[in-house]
């Protein structure tokens, strides 16, 4: 696929003057291809049944993670490439990346689509990063720098901060993903902590916070003071909760 390799390092791996930042047009192509991790699939036909193309992604998506190294900085430069450089009906291309654009998503992974004319935005502009020679299914990665890529869908944002910040408590993530994906007149999640009345010995309460693991986070609306301390009227705890 002399094609291909021409197009990504001729194309992929130069900066361009309409980018409006430094570097090249894809950061990680040129250290795939120097790290020799780059496999290129062909599916041959003007008109591949869309359910053996969806099975070759699918597939594509299973074997990414096995490929060598498994571990280390290079793992993330593991990228799959499916050429159909006989399609000329590139509605195929644009289905089935919106099909199972989100199944990828939510395995860390990334599918992109490529081919003649393709009109999809650049991020940091409206050139057109995403023409190609050829049909391309390119599945690799997915980096930190993915993230406005991922800002359309709450559910994206949420594989995103599951992949980056898994430490993070849950009630967190949501409020993260809950902000990276609202809109101006979107209500979203604020999280505070609540002090605990402590005795003193006459008696008398002061208010202390507790230690964190008894701490009790309730949550907010950020755009309704009223509602200080609850969202929906309920609060959340970041101990067990009890089983419903």
């Amino acid at each position: 696929m002399d094609v291909v390799k021409t197009w990504a390092q001729d194309h992929l791996t130069v900066t361009h003057p309409e980018l409006r930042r430094d570097g090249p047009v894809c950061p990680p192509v040129g250290p795939s291809f120097r790290s020799d991790l780059m496999w290129v699939g062909r599916i041959s036909g003007t008109l591949p049944r869309p359910s053996f193309v969806r099975l070759v992604l699918l597939d594509a998506m299973e074997l990414l993670p096995t490929l060598p190294p498994t571990e280390g900085s290079a793992a993330v430069l593991r990228t799959l490439l499916t050429v159909l450089p006989d399609v000329r009906d590139y509605a195929l291309i644009d289905d089935l990346h919106d099909e199972l654009r989100s199944a990828f998503v939510e395995r860390g992974t990334m599918l992109g689509q490529f081919y003649p004319g393709c009109d999809q935005p650049g991020l940091w502009n409206g050139n057109r990063p995403l023409d190609a020679p050829i049909p391309i299914f390119v599945v690799r990665s997915m980096v930190a720098t993915d993230l406005p890529f991922l800002l359309e869908r709450p559910e994206w944002m949420a594989a995103y901060v599951n992949k980056f910040a898994p430490a993070l408590p849950a009630y967190v993530r949501e409020a993260v993903v809950s902000r990276l994906t609202a809109s101006s007149s979107t209500d979203v999640l604020t999280y505070q902590f609540e002090a605990a009345p402590a005795a003193g010995s006459d008696g008398s309460t002061t208010a202390v916070d507790r230690p964190a693991a008894d701490r009790t986070v309730t949550s907010s609306s950020a755009s309704d003071s009223r509602t200080h301390g609850r969202a929906n009227g309920k609060s959340v705890s970041t101990g067990p909760r009890p089983a419903s």
